[in-house]
């Protein structure tokens, strides 16, 4: 369960799609982010676009400005965030985000066991978070239908309300009748 959560947290959402990131697959998978690189680039064609995607330099900024924040709350380090000194340390291109079916393609063109166990344990991840997002939207549509019972109740409270109002009105004034001094004659 440990290694799921590890994953989790290298699934990330950008361009309204749930991905992870080659340099990250390359730690789970424990090869070069390079020699992961060369395998896709050999096989092309199992990548399509909603398979794989290259991250723009805004896109790889605002996520290098996430791990940045979570490092300095939580202490965690990230490769992306800290950059070794030297000569080919520092990334010359953008990496490449893989979904969940790029993902699972990998698998056929890195044919280690290591490649094959990360990528069992990365479809149960995926398949987790959908667990969650489903629960999480099962919630919003109850709690949605919860509000919209609140709301006529609170019709209906009103009018309660206003009965009881008019009630203590009528009774208020009966009682000013009948506290109201007397005039006349009396009988003795």
């Amino acid at each position: 369960m440990q290694i799921i959560r590890s994953i989790q947290n290298r699934i990330y959402e950008i361009r309204g799609e749930r991905v992870m990131l080659d340099l990250d697959l390359a730690e789970l998978y424990e090869v070069e982010v390079r020699t992961l690189n060369q395998a896709v680039k050999r096989n092309t064609k199992r990548f399509p676009e909603d398979f794989m995607f290259q991250l723009s330099k805004e896109e790889y900024e605002s996520l290098r400005t996430q791990f940045e924040a979570t490092e300095t709350s939580k202490s965690l380090r990230s490769q992306i965030v800290i950059l070794k000194t030297g000569q080919g340390q520092h990334r010359k291109f953008m990496p490449y985000a893989f979904t969940e079916q790029g993902v699972a393609m990998l698998c056929g063109i890195l044919n280690s066991d290591r490649a094959i166990q990360m990528n069992i344990a990365i479809m149960r991840a995926f398949v987790e978070i959908r667990k969650i997002l489903l629960k999480e939207n099962d919630l919003k549509e109850q709690l949605k239908e919860i509000k919209e019972r609140l709301g006529e109740h609170d019709v209906q409270l009103n009018q309660i309300y206003d009965a009881m109002e008019n009630l203590l009105d009528e009774k208020a004034a009966e009682r000013k009748w009948d506290e109201r001094e007397r005039i006349g004659f009396r009988k003795k």
